[in-house]
């Protein structure tokens, strides 16, 4: 029943409910999808990278251990960005130690210089995603942000570059936000899909305005939900939702 009625919120295009973090399975032109929507008005949305010796969390493992510590637990989280071999963002980084990586706005190799890319930019109350030289004009504060590439979608546009006939097929994921900033959806592919079938998600099925790609081939997956908490290599920055452990829990 779960699953069902999260279904129906992603179909719907309506957020979840308050306080709420709903995650389902779905196939969608061909191809599935596992999504997890966020009230980001209700929710404590944040970034991760490394712990308070400075060490990077890596596996969404070492971070529920931390979290726990405090009385805390990992209601969902996901890769959240590209980054260098150290783990490193490779674009603007903020979180609760402050900013670790500048705003990058200058093409480069890779997706991630695939312009235009964009930033995830989390506030009180609120998640959007910006095209990077809009975000740099807004000069927003953001408690936490993440820079990743390319674009998805844009006002409700696709990336100019994405070709519908690409052969170019991998596991992506990736987030879009509604206009208002109170519902965010992330987005993983359950097989490899090309950008204009992923960004097509984001834009016709979730009815998304805005929406960045997050990864490819190593993007992974925490929903306790779901009964899901991939593995494998190193990550770099994580995005999260926290949620204080249940009495007895």
């Amino acid at each position: 029943m779960i699953r069902k009625a999260a279904f129906l919120l992603a179909a719907l295009g309506t957020a979840p409910a308050a306080g709420a973090v709903e995650c389902s399975d779905i196939a969608y032109e061909g191809s599935r999808y596992t999504l997890c929507q966020i009230n980001a008005a209700k929710e404590q949305l944040r970034l991760f990278l490394r712990d308070g010796e400075g060490q990077v969390y890596g596996h969404f493992s070492t971070l529920e251990e931390t979290l726990a510590e405090d009385g805390k637990t990992l209601a969902f989280a996901t890769n959240a960005g590209m980054y260098h071999s150290d783990r490193s963002p490779v674009g603007l980084y903020v979180d609760e130690d402050g900013e670790e990586m500048r705003l990058v706005t200058n093409a480069g190799p890779g997706n991630f210089g695939l312009l235009p890319n964009g930033v995830l930019c989390i506030r009180e109350g609120r998640a959007d995603v910006f095209e990077t030289l809009a975000f740099e004009q807004a000069q927003l504060g953001c408690t936490y942000a993440t820079q990743s590439g390319p674009m998805l979608v844009i006002d409700g546009e696709l990336h100019p570059r994405f070709l519908p006939d690409s052969d170019s097929y991998y596991i992506r994921n990736g987030v879009g936000t509604s206009a208002d900033g109170t519902r965010a959806v992330f987005a993983i592919s359950r097989n490899a899909v090309t950008f204009h079938q992923f960004g097509s998600l984001f834009r016709d099925h979730l009815k998304l305005p805005n929406a960045l790609y997050f990864d490819g081939n190593i993007s992974r997956l925490h929903a306790p939900e779901l009964g899901r908490s991939d593995a494998g290599f190193m990550m770099g920055p994580i995005v999260g939702v926290v949620e204080d452990t249940p009495a007895g829990g």
